[in-house]
């Protein structure tokens, strides 16, 4: 399948809703008694981001990190990086890893995953390692011509696995997407391909259900989430969203947290139903959950910011 975006004007990523027509998996809170409050002071949103795209929770440290693309999502500009936050929202340091400094190479970072002390983000066709206390530069995985757009990665039990968008710019100046659809697994720092499949349709967003041994993957461009067991061709329908979903975080079995581009929403998606608990978020991607406190931080990539949302308690 194809389809056209509007323009990206200037090097934005302007994806909207013209667009798509026709580690760790972190155990959710049972009830608002066995959550954490939000800490004191803590901030609603936050201001001053260059196109936000992922937002990565660190349990150990209890910060955020924050990966900004800072122009075109296709160039290899080296003008990429990493913000800090604290707890509560508010900054640490906005410029905490910054492509062109220290002997660090970013250039439109997105995703972001922790294994053990690193950092691994991706970025436009290369997997970048950092040390998650310090920044220092620890490992680059070139993947090159085989891939198109790399978006999000995730750990699961036997390497890094990372989504494959299959966008690319137009003739227009736009953005389309000409595929594939595909998914990469690193181990021992070398890529390979595990898995191509249009059903896909622009996979963005990946998470690992421990529950299920098995991936989540959402698509940009069609409506299904579908599930992917490692070493299986087989994609599994898990129920049908308002589309253009990015972000994806599973809170339980059977139950996932997404942001959709469509409605601009954050949903919860529970044995296939979708309930929205958050709206009037322009361009939400892909999100970060503090699982102990029940708050969710979503990049709105084209505001420039970071929003926060406490999730509802989880039925009994």
């Amino acid at each position: 399948m194809s389809f056209r975006c509007t323009t990206l004007a200037l090097g934005v990523y302007a994806l909207t809703t013209a667009c798509g027509k026709g580690e760790r998996a972190p155990a959710p809170a049972s009830g608002a008694d066995s959550a954490m409050p939000p800490p004191t002071g803590a901030a609603d949103r936050v201001e001053g981001f260059k196109q936000p795209e992922s937002v990565k929770y660190d349990a150990d440290l209890d910060v955020w990190y924050v990966s900004n693309i800072n122009g075109d999502p296709f160039a290899k500009d080296g003008n990429g990086y990493i913000s800090r936050l604290r707890s509560d929202g508010t900054p640490d340091s906005l410029e905490f890893i910054v492509g062109g400094k220290n002997g660090v190479t970013l250039n439109a970072p997105k995703g972001m995953t922790i294994v053990g002390d690193t950092l691994w983000v991706a970025d436009v066709d290369a997997v970048r390692g950092f040390d998650r206390k310090t920044g220092a530069v620890v490992a680059s995985v070139e993947l090159g011509h085989q891939v198109r757009f790399l978006n999000d990665i995730v750990a699961g039990p036997d390497g890094l696995y990372i989504t494959d968008s299959g966008f690319d710019k137009d003739d227009k100046g736009g953005m389309g997407h000409p595929g594939p659809d595909q998914v990469f697994r690193i181990t021992g720092r070398k890529a390979s391909l595990v898995l191509k499949n249009s059903a896909l349709a622009a996979p963005n967003g990946i998470a690992w259900d421990s529950a299920g041994k098995r991936f989540i993957i959402v698509p940009f461009a069609g409506k299904t989430i579908q599930a992917w067991k490692p070493g299986t061709k087989t994609l599994t329908p898990l129920g049908d969203t308002p589309g253009q979903v990015d972000g994806i975080e599973v809170l339980g079995p059977g139950r996932l947290l997404a942001t959709s581009w469509t409605d601009s929403s954050l949903f919860i998606m529970e044995n296939g139903k979708v309930t929205a608990i958050g709206g009037k978020l322009p361009s939400p991607a892909d999100i970060g959950l503090d699982a102990k406190r029940g708050r969710v931080a979503i990049p709105e990539l084209m505001e420039g910011r970071v929003e926060f949302r406490t999730l509802p308690a989880a039925a009994p």
